[in-house]
């Protein structure tokens, strides 16, 4: 193929070096570049780009930040500013105008902003006033459960504790978060295989795996520091097999950009010694295939005092996969026969096996079922709760894990309530909550609710855009705690309100001084973050400052004081470990700076499951048969995008450049629709609904990517994702399997 974006490239390497200089200089290179040597280190803050843990401080660099890194600590100390300046020259609706990029590139907030709808401009309006607003719709509510409390990943272990705790004094278990759009199938498979919903294995393990599998995960874009633990795994010998529709730089090979010995040479190093590219979606039967070969062929190498001692389910599960036909597997996954061998003849041979995967599997449909799937086949030979194995779902967000750990789920389990009414004296609701599915559907059908997003940016982030922006508009009242201007402040409900927050690289001084939060990586340890900057305005307030202002507004002091427990956020942690026992000495832990690791009962084969052992569990591959000239789409990031913040309107790796509405396709469709490389199209949805779901003028790239297949960025192709197309388990939405078909463009 000659296309220009068939050629991938290594990830890293000088190109990422300009591009981290780029953005420096962009928004400001003196603070931004001074922050940089805080990132990721002992005394300093945790990066907001994504949950990747850091190295034992023995380990640790100096310079111990990515790409990516460099991206969002540019992003959040850049020179520009959101001001009343911005607002008074600009309506909503002109704002609405602009694109994404656009809108997320006007700088930092500066102050709390009122809506004026008659004016259709925000105004800027006192902390007091902007509380009172809150206090008043919430104190107003016919029931608790027309309150909504979204949460974004960024927050920090105090906040979203906080969070929750004024949520369940209200008297709702309303808190959809940003997890229900990526990793809850992760969560629930995992918890229905083993007990716990978070990751096995630790940052050691990767020296000690023999083969690492990662499904359905580019780590080149969204988690660019895993890239060195594969660069030291593939020269160490392991063997790195990667799974994934499109091929893309990082799973290729790497150039350290702070080796100096590798950017002289430019010399990369190879990062996946095997690549199978699969359909989308199909990645289940892929294992389902797998075992059967295993089972068949290789049933000596199973670990059966494991199985044995360990397990529940096996022969049930194994007389199911033994019945399946093996061409229809094969069939099902797009790969070849021998290529399916090959896998299986890899996992068989390697005694310690780490299985990684991001939203290229949970992402869909059938996104439980298949993480369990792959636990299934970890437990074949034991690799969970063994050194150099186990499971690693790798999170992209910095503390998306950790709101989840001290609270944020709209079904909480009943010894955590239990805690909380024990410890704060009152009594938590009960009934299960809505997770951002159902939020958007209850607020779509039921109207006048109150909307409070504790950071990121829900309109542009959850399915089936033109629902979520109407059912937003049909709130009472809409609450954006955010650091940057996103869509989400532009689609206003009756009321609206953004109130600006310190960024995690920005002093945090409250009453008893200067303060740390705390963050949770994806492998169970929690570590303080302390930012140093100068704020941005002297208007803006910590996140757990804001929710202890709406919770003194509505309730006062008579339960909680939440004003005191702001002081100091070492009063926070006390509560959390009163609450969460495995946070054993937090505070003196965080003073410590060693962090904490949290408990993990799979890691030491405690299963807190039903049977009390980790489970077989059966599940039915979907079909995944497209009518003619239909394709799948997944929606996906650019490497200038962290989730819905895009840094810029390039692509490097793919090869785009200052375009964002295009179509990545394999050129024998391309071909076969009667379409040409550059063409525009329209992209229509076909859901199980009916529902006419379109974009349009989307660019045609050819690109290295499975016959049958097509990518496109989010939140530009969110449109198509039907809000009824969901895991039943996980209610994920399907992103990454949309039947589309394309209609070409005349010009």
């Amino acid at each position: 193929m000659e296309n220009q974006h068939l050629n991938v490239k290594s990830a890293g390497g000088w190109g990422a070096l300009i591009s981290s200089g780029k953005f420096l200089m962009r928004e400001g290179f003196l603070k931004g570049s001074q922050t940089l040597f805080r990132l990721n280190q002992v005394e300093g803050f945790d990066c907001p780009g994504c949950a990747w843990p850091d190295p034992e401080d023995s380990e640790r660099s100096m310079t111990e930040f990515c790409e990516n890194g460099v991206k969002a600590i540019a992003f959040e100390t850049t020179n520009k500013r959101a001001s009343s300046e911005l607002f008074s020259q600009k309506t909503v609706s002109e704002l609405n105008e602009l694109d994404v990029y656009s809108i997320t590139n006007q700088g930092r907030l500066t102050e709390p902003f009122y809506y004026n709808r008659a004016k259709d401009k925000y105004e800027p309006i006192s902390w007091d006033s902007a509380f009172e607003v809150v206090s008043k719709h919430l104190k107003s509510l016919e029931k608790p459960d027309d309150a909504i409390f979204y949460t974004s990943g960024r927050t920090s272990n105090e906040a979203a504790f906080l969070y929750q705790l004024m949520g369940r004094m209200l008297g709702t278990n309303n808190f959809p978060d940003c997890s229900n759009m990526c990793h809850e199938s992760s969560g629930v498979g995992m918890g229905e295989s083993v007990g716990i919903g978070k990751g096995t294995v630790s940052l050691e393990d990767f020296d000690k795996a023999e083969l690492i599998m990662i499904f359905g995960q580019n780590p080149g874009t969204n988690h660019p520091r895993m890239l060195s633990e594969l660069q030291k795994a593939n020269k160490r010998g392991a063997k790195i097999v990667s799974i994934n529709p499109l091929k893309e730089a990082g799973l290729v090979s790497f150039v350290h950009p702070q080796d100096v010995g590798q950017m002289l040479t430019n010399k990369a190093t190879p990062i996946s010694t095997n690549y199978y590219q699969v359909k989308l979606g199909s990645d289940m039967a892929l294992v389902q295939a797998i075992v059967k070969y295993i089972l068949e062929n290789y049933s000596i190498t199973l670990d059966l005092e494991f199985i044995e001692k360990h397990t529940a389910g096996f022969e049930e599960y194994k007389k199911q996969i033994l019945s399946k036909d093996w061409n229809e597997l094969v069939k099902q996954t797009s790969l070849s026969k021998e290529e399916i061998i090959e896998i299986a003849e890899l996992y068989v041979e390697s005694d310690k096996t780490i299985c990684c995967w991001a939203m290229g599997l949970t992402q869909h449909e059938h996104g439980v079922a298949t993480i369990e799937e792959v636990m299934n086949l970890l437990l074949l030979k034991g690799n969970i709760g063994k050194e150099g194995a186990g499971a690693c779902p790798v999170r992209g967000h910095s503390n998306v894990q950790g709101d989840r750990t001290v609270g944020i789920s709209e079904a909480p389990k009943e010894d955590f309530l239990q805690k909380i009414d024990s410890v704060f004296n009152f009594k938590s609701p009960r009934s299960h909550g809505y997770d951002v599915v159902h939020a958007i559907k209850a607020m779509h059908k039921e109207k006048n609710k109150v909307f409070i997003g504790l950071g990121g940016n829900f309109a542009d982030a959850a399915p089936d855009t033109k629902i979520t922006y109407e059912a937003l508009e049909s709130c009472n009242l809409t609450v954006h705690i955010s650091t940057h201007l996103n869509k989400s402040h532009l689609i206003c409900g009756k009321e609206a309100l953004i109130l600006p927050c310190l960024g995690r690289t920005e002093l945090d001084i409250q009453q008893n001084g200067v303060q740390s939060v705390t963050v949770e990586d994806s492998m169970s340890m929690v570590h303080p973050s302390k930012g140093r900057n100068t704020p941005a305005s002297r208007d803006l307030k910590s996140e757990p400052a804001i929710i202890a202002g709406i919770a003194d507004a509505t309730f006062g002091k008579e339960k909680v004081d939440f004003i005191d427990l702001i002081s100091d956020y070492n009063k926070i942690r006390e509560k959390i470990e009163e609450v969460l026992p495995t946070f054993t000495s937090y505070n003196a832990s965080m003073e410590s700076k060693t962090g904490l690791e949290l408990y993990n009962s799979a890691r030491n084969r405690v299963w807190e499951t039903e049977t009390k052992k980790a489970n077989f569990l059966v599940n039915i591959a979907p079909d995944l048969t497209l009518d003619e000239n239909h394709l799948s789409l997944m929606t996906m990031r650019s490497h200038d995008q962290f989730n819905t913040t895009v840094y810029d309107t390039n692509d490097r790796y793919r090869g785009i450049k200052n375009k964002r509405k295009i179509i990545f396709l394999n050129e024998k469709d391309i071909k076969k629709l009667g379409l040409k490389n550059g063409e525009f199209v329209n992209i229509q949805s076909h859901s199980k609904d009916e529902i006419k779901r379109e974009v349009l003028n989307f660019e045609v790239v050819a690109y290295d990517i499975k016959e049958g297949c097509a990518g496109a960025y989010f939140p530009e192709a969110t449109p198509l994702v039907s809000i009824n197309h969901f895991d039943k388990k996980s209610f994920t939405p399907s992103y990454k399997f949309i039947d589309i078909t394309l209609e070409k463009v005349n010009k």
